[in-house]
């Protein structure tokens, strides 16, 4: 056999056990027929074989997050701010105002979710008032996390919101002393409030959402994200709002494998939602690219616990139980996989009193069932869940949110928030993820850096002692695997499997806890196909699509923040008058300035160690 592909001269981590490492891989149609030395792959090689030297580069599975947001987000990116990373209140303002300029009537400037303000050097929000200053004329939505929103005088004046508006049930409109709204809406104790703000703004056209969606993959695939799990979400509706990811599925222009559950919108009509479902939609219908993986994050509305560790926990329902019980008896009857949003071991401790029941009556007998999130849930809950089958996802909501949960509740108590070590004793199935797009990043590697180091991206440490870089990438591929059903298909880099892996701009394995954060993906590959390239491989990848509309936040801010990933990846030797090599350059003193500082500094000395 011929191979499509072969990677060689590069140091594979392949999340095999049986076979570690590796320095080559062969691919034909889509999936690894060598894993091994380069004499091995070589032996495979064709006339018509694509044969990339991988110079050395760190290689690993591609990554799956177990829990994102995606077609949602896909939807959205092109409208969004992103303050991922940014390093203080001055410049996230600064980006602000930029963007609230070039933003046309009637469109919004929205930055949603992937920060707080722990990550500031100021250590603080943006002010309404400067929000205000910033952007006078332009709506302005800043959603923090799932406990507030932002809006400067412009927005409050679109949305709607005056005086007289009263307070939606679960939500509070922030006044001033004279009864007008301030801009401040506040989560108390759903994010009901929030979700239907945002709704307001006005959408994308069909083909923006396309690019849209497009530019997201594409921001993913440098992360080296290559698979995902979308959770559904609110305000996402099934089959409407499927439409631009079945189409671009449909012109083979997928470029993360996406397996999607369907997420119910209708309070009180939810099990309506499910039999209608399960009848219309054929469990796991479509292919690789696409499929359907069944039920949840929401199942019914009086079980969704939302955290905001500002706020106290909140009691679920007392009809939560009476109102859950059909829906996951319907779920198991037609053998339909489900996952449930669950934060608390409160709250978890009475879902599983409803899932045993149903089990008595109707085994679950290995049907795929998980929790998201789970991140107080006790031993005892753990056992529970593994002699019912089932999983916990967790994401690194804890990396945006520690610092609140340390407050409310004690150190002690977030050093094991979630308890990932014990649940991988108890030997239940774990897989990691984000949560993204709204309240976490969805960059894997700020995830990865919060399982490894136990620390926050504002720098807090929640426990001295984290998970082994191994055992965090494995949760991230191998792991999330099972989630989908598609355990022994992809996630590791072995023969047989989905010819899926990223090369590195950096060794995940040897680097400081601290770079770990920037890390990207310099070669991603899905399929056996160069979907992403950078730096010394850039002319492999595709080109990439320009962004529509041309007004859009990522024309300027594409992605997260990364000051020093151009710093990193450049060590050749600077050909301008500062005659240094640029790994010697003072990052210390690059780290906290604006990128597009960088290339005026070293512009002014003629340098050209960076390419901005």
């Amino acid at each position: 056999m011929n191979a499509d592909l072969i990677l060689f001269n590069g140091q594979f981590h392949t999340v095999d056990r049986e076979n570690p490492r590796a320095s080559a891989v062969a691919v034909s149609e889509g999936r690894f027929i060598a894993v091994g030395t380069d004499a091995q792959a070589m032996a495979l090689r064709g006339a018509h074989t694509q044969v990339i030297d991988l110079k050395g580069r760190c290689v690993i599975p591609g990554l799956n997050d177990s829990h994102l947001h995606l077609i949602r987000g896909g939807l959205n990116y092109n409208l969004e701010l992103r303050w991922e990373g940014v390093p203080s209140v001055a410049d996230a303002l600064r980006m602000l105002k930029e963007q609230a300029d070039r933003t046309p009537t009637p469109q919004w400037v929205r930055v949603v979710g992937g920060w707080n303000e722990f990550q500031f050097a100021e250590k603080r929000m943006p002010t309404l008032e400067e929000l205000n200053q910033a952007a006078p004329d332009t709506p302005v939505f800043v959603l923090h996390l799932y406990d507030r929103a932002l809006l400067n005088r412009a927005a409050l004046r679109v949305a709607g919101y005056t005086r007289n508006t009263p307070n939606p049930p679960g939500g509070e409109i922030v006044r001033d002393a004279n009864g007008e709204p301030t801009g401040m809406l506040v989560a108390r104790p759903n994010a009901m409030i929030l979700y239907s703000t945002l709704a307001k703004g006005p959408k994308l056209p069909l083909e923006y959402q396309v690019n849209s969606t497009r530019q997201f993959m594409r921001e993913l695939n440098r992360l080296g994200l290559t698979s995902a799990i979308d959770a559904g979400g609110g305000f996402q509706n099934y089959p409407d709002d499927y439409e631009v990811i079945e189409q671009l599925a449909k012109d083979q222009q997928l470029t993360i494998r996406i397996a999607y559950n369907l997420f119910t919108q209708k309070p009180k009509e939810e099990l309506s939602d499910f039999k209608n479902w399960t009848s219309s939609v054929t469990l796991h219908q479509g292919d690789d690219f696409l499929r359907h993986n069944g039920a949840g994050e929401m199942l019914v509305f009086s079980a969704a616990d939302f955290e905001d560790f500002l706020e106290p926990r909140p009691d679920l329902p007392q009809t939560m139980e009476d109102e859950l019980e059909p829906v996951v008896r319907h779920l198991v009857e037609q053998r339909w996989p489900f996952r449930l949003h669950a934060t608390y071991n409160e709250s978890i401790s009475r879902m599983l009193d409803v899932f045993e029941k149903v089990n008595r009556d109707i085994p679950f007998n290995g049907l795929p069932w998980f929790f998201d999130h789970a991140e107080t849930i006790t031993p005892h809950n753990i056992e529970r869940v593994r002699a019912l089958g089932g999983g916990i996802a967790i994401q690194d909501r804890m990396a945006f949110q520690g610092e609140y949960f340390v407050e409310r509740y004690g150190a002690k108590a977030a050093e094991a928030t979630p308890p990932i070590k014990r649940m991988l004793a108890e030997g239940v199935p774990v897989g990691a993820g984000t949560d993204a797009t709204r309240v976490s990043s969805y960059n894997p590697w700020t995830s990865l850096y919060w399982m490894v180091s136990g620390r926050t991206v504002g720098g807090l440490e929640l426990h001295s002692e984290g998970l082994s870089r191994q055992t965090a990438l494995e949760l991230f591929t191998h792991g999330s695997a099972w989630f989908s059903s598609e355990q022994g298909k992809k996630g590791m880099i072995k023969v047989g499997q989905q010819a899926d892996l990223a090369a590195l701009s950096a060794d995940f394995f040897n680097v400081d806890e601290e770079a770990i954060k920037w890390i990207e993906s310099v070669l991603t590959v899905v399929g056996g196909k160069v979907v992403y390239a950078a730096g010394d491989f850039e002319k492999l990848g595709p080109a990439s699509v320009p962004v529509l509309p041309d007004w859009s936040p990522v024309v300027k801010v594409p992605g997260h923040w990364r000051p020093t990933s151009t710093v990193q990846a450049q060590v050749h030797h600077c050909s301008g008058p500062c005659g240094v090599h640029a790994h010697s350059h003072d990052r210390a003193r690059l780290s906290n300035a604006p990128v597009s500082d960088f290339a005026g500094f070293w512009g002014a000395f003629g340098c050209s160690c960076f390419a901005f």
